[in-house]
């Protein structure tokens, strides 16, 4: 039973397992909603099915569930959400918001990933060419909860960002925007690595009268190498048998001092001291932890 307004959500991209690095993600998102009697959603973000591994999402809901983190009302599938993207991208071109682009990634070799504006004013047909949406000479910013301060002005720093790729696919920033609003989301917990795409989400809850939702993003949890764990590093997936030691050591990531007879707990028990003594101000203020650290 929820007991306060607060929506938070877990939103997966089923392109693999998920491994300890988005069980950490999972676990902040889930004990932030809890803790306050919120309710906590899972969203599938399946929006590039190239890149999906079959039977990944079964496979994420079924750790999800084995781990304890069990989710309030049915899982939403961006999948299922195109016609709502479509009419966006309809809109804004009809605005004069958006606008197509034909330019080639090596046309924008150079430009460090800033798109300098070829196409801004070509008036090219939408239909076989990615959308951009224009972005104003401003700088976005917000006060996230734990990596405090966050600024970054979109034209110099990104420059009209691409909201339907070439291929027809949408975006993950038009997607997200939409789909939060939609699902009423209050408070968006996730990893540090989308911290910089945060103000151009600003921008567009703004450009579309939508409500702007708490922002919260944990440390990523990095390999020796530097990288990431992530399923395109062939991070190991959960192990099914070792819930408790795993939730235990990413509530340590986490800061959130756990003691050690936690370990010899049940997945139920753990979880109940974390939610009860769940406190995000002691999250690492950092946008890195590496995962040899926590062991």
């Amino acid at each position: 039973m929820t007991t306060s307004s607060y929506i938070g959500r877990f939103a997966p991209t089923p392109s693999g397992h998920l491994h300890f690095g988005s069980l950490v993600a999972a676990l902040a998102s889930y004990l932030d909603a809890r803790h306050v009697g919120g309710r906590w959603l899972v969203r599938m973000e399946d929006l590039d099915p190239p890149r999906e591994m079959p039977g990944a999402q079964d496979a994420i809901l079924r750790a999800l569930e084995i781990y304890g983190l069990h989710w309030d009302g049915e899982i939403i599938r961006q999948s299922e959400r195109q016609a709502a993207y479509a009419a966006m991208i309809e809109r804004l071109l009809q605005q004069g918001l958006a606008y197509a682009c034909n330019c080639s990634r090596k046309q924008l070799e150079g430009h460090h990933g800033i798109y300098p504006g070829t196409c801004r004013n070509r008036q090219l047909p939408p239909d076989d060419a990615a959308i951009r949406l224009r972005v104003p000479e401003l700088d976005y910013h917000f006060c996230d909860r734990v990596q405090g301060k966050y600024r970054q002005h979109l034209a110099r720093e990104v420059g009209d960002f691409v909201i339907r790729r070439r291929d027809g696919l949408y975006a993950y920033q038009l997607a997200v925007v939409l789909d939060d609003a939609w699902q009423g989301i209050t408070d968006i917990v996730r990893g540090a690595d989308l911290l910089d795409s945060t103000p151009r989400q600003l921008y567009l809850q703004e450009l579309l009268g939508l409500p702007q939702p708490r922002y919260l993003h944990v440390p990523l949890i990095i390999q020796p190498d530097g990288h990431k764990l992530g399923k395109s590093y062939r991070s190991p997936p959960l192990p099914a048998d070792q819930a408790p030691t795993l939730l235990v050591r990413a509530l340590r990531a986490l800061g959130q001092q756990p003691p050690e007879a936690l370990a010899a707990c049940s997945t139920d028990e753990v979880l109940d001291w974390a939610i009860s003594h769940w406190d995000a101000l002691r999250i690492p203020r950092c946008r890195t932890l590496a995962e040899a650290q926590l062991r």
